[in-house]
């Protein structure tokens, strides 16, 4: 096998887009990767009929002119979806070389920094989102601290008043960085599969009797229709008492005027002929949540009503870190709700491996 019948085989290989083109800047070959990306590149048309960059073109057309042999630059796509592209466009030929206009003679390179892009916009949102949240409630302590110290200094029923918020905003502070901190440590670790065997049905059980406390606070029953033998799951226990805790106190929470909220542990086939995952249901009656706003529950941060997550002591962290979890787990996390129905979250999990599975 010569070298020019590999080097399709070769390029097609690479994980990043490559593409040939011809003196007329007409398309001669272009890699599995970018035919991926551009899925309308077509070999003998010309390379703008499927990328309308300028910056590109002109890129194209300075190496082409034997202004340089190598440009580099970036390009932006809009539709279907905005995607960024580091491009470079590289001369094939030598100035001397005396080739037709239709051999190949530029050699373009890219790579998609979009999920980069995403990334490090997700990270700049998120510490701005974190400084924001400690913010507030640290300005509040600052300015009740400093009322105790002058004008209420001699006021004892101020003082009480005081000090009762006060405590109340360092407990919000604490809560935010005891989330912040479990965040970081469920993404540091979430490429690990945990490997223990855990009852969740148990779980379930025990972080719902801790919570019944809070539910009667708000005059909200929580049923339970869990099996009587041990549903088994590869996992650890404490993040799934997180996830069980998070989701069953952000029902009692949010779903208070439904005054019931149901916690359902069933197992099911999905394909192996043996039951093989566990399905965690939460449903609360309350208000339900628009569409618009399902997809971005996980968000940190993300509230669909900011105020009253704060009265309710929320930090906009929990169901990113439920997410993280599950992620970590290798289960998935389904979320159901319309106005005026209440909402539905359930989460699914691998059982432990056995030759008979529990359920």
């Amino acid at each position: 096998m010569n070298q020019a019948t590999l080097l399709p085989e070769v390029l097609d290989a690479l994980s990043d887009p490559v593409i040939l083109v011809d003196g007329r800047k007409v398309v001669t070959f272009g890699n599995a990767a970018a035919k991926e990306a551009w899925p309308s590149l077509v070999k003998g048309t010309p390379l703008s009929f499927t990328l309308r960059a300028p910056d590109l073109i002109d890129a194209i057309e300075r190496v082409l002119a034997g202004l340089a042999p190598i440009v580099r630059g970036t390009m932006t796509e809009r539709l279907p979806v905005e995607r960024l592209f580091d491009f470079q466009v590289v001369n094939l030929l030598s100035a001397s070389a005396a080739s037709p206009r239709t051999a190949p003679a530029i050699v373009l390179v890219f790579r998609d920094l979009t999920e980069a892009k995403r990334l490090e916009a997700m990270r700049v949102d998120f510490v701005a989102n974190a400084s924001h949240e400690l913010r507030t409630p640290l300005a509040s302590l600052l300015g009740f601290i400093e009322t105790l110290q002058g004008p209420a200094r001699n006021d004892p029923q101020a003082q009480s008043r005081f000090l009762d918020i006060m405590r109340a905003q360092g407990r919000r502070m604490a809560r935010l960085i005891d989330d912040l901190l479990s965040l970081s440590r469920v993404e540091m670790s979430e490429h690990k599969r945990p490997v223990d065997s855990v009852d969740f049905c148990l779980v379930i059980r025990q972080v719902a009797d801790t919570l019944r406390p809070v539910a009667e606070e708000r005059h909200v029953s929580i049923q339970l229709d869990l099996p009587d033998q041990p549903i088994l799951v590869s996992g650890d226990r404490d993040e799934l008492m997180r996830i069980a805790e998070n989701l069953i106190e952000n029902a009692i929470k949010y779903g208070q005027s439904g005054q019931r909220v149901d916690l359902m542990l069933t197992t099911a086939t999905t394909g192996s002929g043996r039951c093989d995952e566990a399905h965690f249901t939460v449903r609360d009656y309350g208000p339900g949540i628009s569409a618009e706003h399902l997809p971005r529950l996980t968000e940190r941060f993300y509230r669909v009503d900011a105020s009253a997550s704060r009265e309710t002591g929320g930090t906009g962290l929990g169901l990113a870190i439920v997410k993280h979890i599950i992620n970590r787990h290798r289960g998935r996390l389904a979320i159901e709700s319309e106005p005026g129905t209440g909402s539905v979250f359930q989460v699914f999990l691998p059982l432990v491996e056995t030759e008979s599975s529990p359920g």
